[in-house]
């Protein structure tokens, strides 16, 4: 006879007997989980030490072939600016080491190196702008005009322009030499740019920067800069403004030269400026520029190709 009792112990058999189950078949699911994502693991792991391999031998290439253009690059400028002055006017986020090997490249190649020009912070500082205006037009030696844009790159380089670079119709200064000396003074007391001592005015300017214009107000630093090395250009017989990688980005000052008519029709612009390469590629813009042509060097999408003469190459 079926009883209650029974009934009971037939139940719970068969929750039990289905409790088991879950059990041992969640055990089986895990551990091939388990097994499987172990060997997935493993199999990313050996694919992270192929790709980190694969990049240190990409790394010593580039540097390899980096060396090996710093080390002809003084062969390959050889005479390019020979007859020519150039003055170095560099950003202050320009590293000093880019400083050093432009200048001594631009003297391989002949050039005469009249001084240089350090640009402090507060010349592309967009809270400063009205302060800089009133600096501009108080040093603006006698017989020269500023320009009729009052954006601070162009004011800036309104005023640096025709203190650093003889006039490009007479090849005489555009600025005498006690009044270029209290402009580059007032400048320097202002926290806006210093001179080396004995500054000279040249024929050609070389304006060195360094790549993305980062933190506050970036957008418009990169702007300021573009937009003074363009007023730099138009003081004198030509400029090249030549920046590092990141550059030619849009929040650098070489893309924002690049993406302007206005700018990249006459202002020459390489940007990889770090490298022996891109060195190479400035002095060969300013050859340029001395023969009154303008053009858009590097590595970058927007560059015409690695230096002049090699426009459209892939």
């Amino acid at each position: 006879m079926i009883t209650l009792r029974y009934h009971i112990i037939s139940i719970a058999a068969v929750f039990l007997a289905l409790a088991v189950g879950v059990v041992l078949g969640t055990s089986s699911v895990s551990e091939g989980l388990l097994t499987a994502m172990s060997g997935e693991k493993q199999e990313l792991r050996a694919q992270v030490d192929e790709l980190g391999a694969e990049r240190a031998q990409l790394k010593a290439q580039a540097d390899a072939a980096d060396q090996f253009d710093t080390t002809i690059a003084p062969m390959a400028v050889r005479d390019q600016l020979a007859g020519r002055s150039v003055v170095v006017i560099s950003s202050a986020d320009t590293d000093d080491g880019q400083r050093t090997a432009m200048t001594k490249l631009l003297r391989d190649s002949g050039a005469d190196i009249t001084g240089e020009v350090r640009l402090g912070e507060a010349l592309t500082d967009p809270d400063r702008t009205d302060q800089l205006r009133g600096v501009v037009t108080q040093l603006l030696p006698a017989g020269v005009q500023l320009p009729t844009a009052a954006d601070p790159g162009t004011l800036a380089g309104g005023l640096i322009g025709p203190l650093t670079l003889v006039n490009p119709q007479t090849g005489q200064p555009q600025a005498a030499d006690d009044a270029r000396a209290a402009a580059l003074s007032g400048l320097a007391g202002g926290g806006y740019a210093t001179a080396s001592e004995g500054l000279r005015p040249a024929q050609l300017a070389v304006v060195l920067t360094g790549g993305r214009v980062e933190g506050d107000n970036a957008a418009d630093r990169a702007t300021a800069l573009a937009r003074f090395a363009t007023q730099i250009d138009r003081s004198g017989q030509g400029a090249v403004l030549a920046g590092t990688t990141g550059s030619a980005d849009g929040r650098g000052a070489v893309g924002v030269a690049r993406v302007d008519p206005a700018m990249s029709s006459s202002l020459s612009t390489v940007d990889n400026a770090e490298t022996g390469a891109g060195r190479v590629a400035v002095v060969m813009a300013a050859r340029e520029q001395a023969d009154r042509q303008a053009g858009h060097y590097g590595v970058a999408s927007s560059a015409q190709g690695p230096v002049p003469g090699t426009r459209g190459a892939s």
